[in-house]
């Protein structure tokens, strides 16, 4: 149906409509094309108010929750319980120096933005009811307030110690209220509490409003929005006025006493007799939203209307405008976009149900929307382009990472299937492609077969002249493991990266691209610096999670263009929890074979066929299983166990002293030496895995299978080899398939081996990368936040009677975990990792009992060491549903790579 709406031109003595602009009439000017969901933050209530400073986002939420978010990571910094009732409104001074917000419970508090201390809590002696919004004049050092009772009210901070002292029995959340605490039916009042001296809890000074300094009816509706015009920080008014917005539909101008800041109106501008919800204003232009969907523009230099846009279709509740646009929030959660003709650009649908808050801000170059509503959503909106930069300054900020991230994430480089081999392809080119374009020398080494390329770069050392320059190689991987999402266990497409409270989701983010983009973007702002003491080459291979197909082979092939090598790194892997930072020093190696039986019977039916004169294929893959370990665990492949290394007594402690450290952040993961033992099991112990067991034919329990085959892994530990091991796996299960003296047929094959690796945690890599991580995640006295709330302490440790897993040392946390914890406890330790009070955490040096072919084979090539970086958190789900990075752990492994990158070359 076509809509009646259209856009209303006045001159003040008349007015003509004009229909809506459609998509096609402005074309020219949306050739930034729609906003882009830059970030998502999920709460568990209302989000009612918005405020955005420099570096922070505050929100008030329905619980009187004031939440404050960083802008760089999304991560939850506090959580203040700042009001008894709900948040209705948040403002910061122009200087950025004071938060106010106003709530249900008819209270303003003043807060310091840097401490976020209240330094104020300013009251009514009147029934105001709900404070619905709340303005400060920095050169007055006044605070304006709209109340539910129509009023408007202010405090002069000038004045406030010279008031007489107070009576706090007067205070709202103590005195008695008219309807609530009037008599019931049976003439007593409702039963409360008894008033305590101070009606609210934490710090700041009470100040109570003087009656003088109040309006009442100041609408003749609700006081629902207001804001002030003119004015600056510095200490002369410049004609600054209130303006206010009320449920009678009149916007109305103060003028404000420059010695008291007591308001005088100046004008009233009628508008209808729908309520004004909000309020803005861009230089003379004021904009008014209003309750039935109209968007009111008014010269302030004349006072005039000069246009009625019919916006939306139901309340707009609320109004923003930034580099040249109006944007408008509605009842409906549509967001509007309007150009400077007050042409519809965009519209979207921002949130579920109300759009109840909105607010504007610049960070790092980027215009940003940020939008908050009634489906307890924080979005932030990408709704501009860059602002002007010199032309290399911003090229490798932190949303140029991102957007290539997002890019390679776009590409589904999944190598175990055959049908994204494409897609693989189009990886290594686009990897090739960003090398270049940031000054590498680069070339893609082609492998065996049907395998896919690696991507080979150099970037030369800045200095010029330098023959002896060191050379630190960098290996990552571009490839992933499927994403078929069948179960639909994502949130949200895998291949379509999105953040979300702190957290980008997307195959791929944390293994390995994230970290691979993370290592390049950190080599590139040393060479913007003219600060590379190396050459660093960069090794991204496309078969990793398909056991590095033909890369040993590429790599000799390619051996004299890589060079000679000194350090190597790589980042493939996570801490052991979601706290505290690690490096690993040690992987296990493996050995993935597959065995089969074979019988030259097809599948027969066990009821016509079933005797035990008839060798099953199944039975005897059993029966050879059946010898390769006993019910304790124990491998029983002979001298299996005579290559691995005593446990050492510092080796003994460090186990201890990791353990110590995990359960003393968390009381729940058990009893200290229990955990120190299940990680020596899982880290320098070999294990072997059945994986699973298949057969032929269908799936019917009646079938007696023609073919029984089952995949199986031997993890190994240092000293022990893939060669020794897997001639010594296939002599026992041949050994064992002898002695049935069976008519079948053994069939083994080793799918893929890899050498286990130790790493010298002494040498100077490590040095470098533990130097690093204590100066990029910071001392102690600035607690590391983890992914979800820190367990409360407990006097005994609960001792756990189940093997710990990774998923054990999450806390808990999942994929609706908040970003950061509200009061974080700082970990502790009795051994290494944690110096005395104020001083700096020191990583965990840990191992891990997976597998990456390539390391041990880089090391024992170039003849160099590695090291390796986890760059993730234990909850990370590499290789499963809802596979996720934490902002903050990407960017800050860049800074690390750009520390070693820049000093390990100089120790």
């Amino acid at each position: 149906m076509a809509s009646s709406k259209g856009i209303f031109h006045g001159d003040g003595h008349g007015a003509r409509t004009v229909p809506e602009a459609t998509a096609t009439q402005h074309t020219d000017l949306d050739a930034r094309g729609p906003p882009i969901l830059y970030h998502k933050v999920k709460n568990d209530e209302a989000i009612l108010a918005l405020a955005i400073s420099e570096a922070r986002l505050f929100a008030g939420t329905q619980s009187g929750e004031i939440l404050v978010w960083s802008l760089e990571t999304y991560e939850r910094l506090r959580s203040i319980k700042a009001h008894h009732r709900s948040v209705l409104s948040l403002y910061l001074s122009k200087a950025h120096r004071l938060l106010l917000s106003s709530a249900g419970d008819a209270i303003v508090n003043v807060w310091c933005t840097d401490s976020l201390n209240r330094l104020y809590s300013i009251y009514s002696t009147y029934d105001v009811g709900d404070v619905f919004c709340v303005a400060y004049s920095a050169p007055l050092k006044t605070v304006y307030l709209g109340a539910q009772n129509t009023s408007i009210q202010w405090y002069n901070l000038h004045h406030k110690d010279n008031r007489p002292s107070l009576d706090l029995t007067r205070h709202p959340i103590i005195r008695n209220h008219r309807f609530f605490d009037s008599k019931g039916p049976g003439g007593t009042p409702t039963p409360r509490l008894a008033p305590t001296s101070r009606p609210c809890s934490g710090d700041g000074q009470y100040l109570e409003i003087d009656k003088k300094d109040i309006v009442q009816y100041a609408h003749n509706g609700y006081t629902y929005c207001m804001l002030l015009a003119g004015g600056c920080e510095g200490d002369t008014l410049e004609d600054e006025t209130l303006i206010s917005g009320g449920g009678d539909g009149t916007v109305k101008i103060w003028s404000l006493e420059e010695t008291t800041g007591a308001i005088n109106e100046l004008k009233t501008l009628e508008s209808g007799d729908d309520s004004i919800l909000a309020l803005v204003l861009d230089d003379t232009l004021l904009y008014s939203g209003s309750l039935n969907g109209d968007i009111n523009v008014w010269d302030l230099e004349t006072y005039q209307l000069v246009r009625r846009i019919q916006a939306h279709p139901d309340d707009v509740l609320t109004l923003c405008v930034g580099d040249g646009s109006l944007f408008s929030g509605s009842a409906s959660g549509v967001v509007k976009q309007f150009t400077p003709r007050y042409e519809c650009m965009h519209q979207w649908q921002a949130h579920d149900h109300l759009v109840l808050a909105s607010a504007m801000t610049v960070h790092r170059g980027k215009r940003i929307l940020v939008s908050g509503g009634n489906d307890d959503c924080i979005a932030v909106w990408d709704v501009g382009e860059k602002a002007n930069k010199a032309q290399n300054s911003a090229i490798t900020d932190n949303d140029e990472l991102l957007n290539s991230l997002s890019q390679l994430v776009a590409l589904r480089t999944v190598s175990s299937k055959s049908e994204y081999a494409q897609d693989c392809r189009r990886g290594a080119s686009w990897l090739k492609g960003l090398l270049k374009d940031f000054g590498a020398d680069t070339d893609m080494f082609s492998t065996a077969g049907n395998s896919n390329p690696v991507v080979f770069a150099r970037f030369r050392v800045s200095s010029s002249g330098s023959e002896q320059a060191k050379t630190i190689l960098f290996y990552g991987h571009y490839d992933v493991v499927p994403a078929e999402d069948k179960q639909q266990l994502w949130e949200s497409d895998p291949f379509l990266m999105h953040g979300t409270n702190g957290y980008l989701y997307g195959r791929g983010v944390s293994d390995n691209k994230g970290p691979v983009l993370a290592a390049i973007y950190a080599v590139v702002e040393l060479v913007a610096e003219k600060s590379l003491t190396s050459d660093v080459v960069f090794l991204i291979e496309g078969e990793e999670e398909c056991g590095s197909r033909g890369f040993e082979e590429t790599v000799r092939r390619n051996k004299d263009k890589i060079g000679v090598i000194d350090w190597i790194l790589l980042a493939n892997s996570y801490w052991l929890d979601d706290d505290i930072p690690c490096l690993t020093y040690g992987l296990r190696g493996v050995v993935h074979a597959t065995v089969e039986v074979a019988s030259h019977r097809a599948n027969l039916h066990s009821g016509v066929d079933g005797s035990q004169r008839i060798n099953e294929a199944m039975k005897d893959l059993i029966s050879i299983l059946a010898v390769l370990s006993d019910s304790k665990g124990l491998i029983k492949i002979p001298r299996f166990y005579d290559a691995v290394l005593p446990l050492t007594r510092d080796e003994d402690r460090s186990y201890t002293a990791i353990s110590q450290a995990l359960v003393s952040r968390d009381p729940n993961r058990g009893d200290a030496r229990q955990l120190a033992e299940q990680l020596k099991g899982r880290w320098r112990e070999p294990s072997l895995t059945i994986h699973r067991i298949t057969s032929s034919g269908p799936t019917g329990s009646s079938v007696i299978p023609h073919t029984a085959t089952a995949t199986l892994s031997v993890r190994l530990v240092p000293r022990q080899t893939t060669s020794t091991i897997r001639v010594a796996l296939e002599e026992i299960l041949r050994a064992a398939f002898a002695k049935l003296c069976t008519t079948n047929e053994l069939t083994i094959s080793i799918d893929h081996t890899a050498e286990p690796w130790l790493g010298i945690r002494t040498n100077k890599i490590f040095q470098a990368l533990e130097e690093a991580v204590v100066d990029v995640w910071g001392p102690v006295g600035h607690q590391r936040r983890g992914s979800v709330p820190a367990a409360k302490p407990r006097l005994k440790p609960i001792a756990k009677t189940t093997p710990g897993t990774s998923a054990s040392l999450t806390n808990g946390s999942d994929h609706h975990s908040q970003a950061t914890a509200d009061s974080p406890t700082s970990p502790t330790s009795p051994h290494d990792y944690r110096s005395p009070t104020e001083q700096p955490w020191k990583p965990l040096f840990i191992r891990e009992g997976g597998s990456i072919p390539a390391i041990r084979f880089l090391e024992q090539e170039f003849e160099a060491p590695a090291a390796h970086l986890p760059c993730g958190q234990a909850s990370d789900k590499a290789h499963l549903d809802n596979e996720r990075l934490r902002l903050s752990n990407l960017y800050k492994s860049k800074e690390i790579f750009k520390r070693v990158f820049r000093d390990l070359p100089l120790r």
